[in-house]
């Protein structure tokens, strides 16, 4: 029986350290993904002037899973308001869409404080701005991100092995 806790808390910890790591990939992947719908609409804002909802449900089109579902959620938004406040639709949108890592969340309400505020030449200037920022995040993320990961995995597994033996 002691056994059988033991293995249960090992698995269970080192689960934990790599759910760690599992998330980071994911806030990683997702920040990339963010960066390339920014220089997308960026595009769509220089070259056709875009209306903003339409711009949102073409971004929406391009992301993946999490950003593709703010992104329309945000469309949604923008289209169902008779006059449209960019920032509280993006609250709105983010609090539907609740699977966004921390950084995206967080990249995503500054571009709702930027879009639909100024003219094209403003709105670009928050387009780059939050892509910045979002580089920024990105290079947190990957500076020594192998040590990091693998750190966290082999702290999670050593951490369940004490417990374990603590409790035998």
């Amino acid at each position: 029986m002691k056994l059988i806790g033991a293995v249960l808390i090992v698995a269970a910890c080192g689960g934990f350290g790599f759910l760690v790591a599992a998330r980071h990939i994911k806030e990683e992947k997702s920040l990339r993904q963010l960066i390339m719908l920014l220089d997308y609409m960026e595009c769509e804002l220089q070259y056709r002037m875009t209306p903003l909802p339409m711009l949102c449900r073409q971004a929406s089109e391009e992301g993946n899973s999490q950003l593709h579902k703010s992104f329309s959620f945000l469309a949604q938004e923008l289209e169902n308001q008779v006059s449209p406040d960019v920032c509280r639709c993006m609250s709105a949108a983010l609090s539907k869409a609740k699977e966004l890592p921390k950084y995206t969340h967080k990249a995503m309400l500054m571009l709702g404080h930027s879009l639909g505020r100024f003219d094209l030449e403003g709105q670009l200037k928050g387009l780059n701005y939050v892509k910045e920022q979002c580089m920024i995040d990105l290079d947190k993320l990957c500076s020594n991100k192998d040590t990091r990961l693998r750190s966290y995995q082999t702290l999670s597994l050593c951490a369940g092995a004490a417990m374990a033996i603590l409790l035998i």
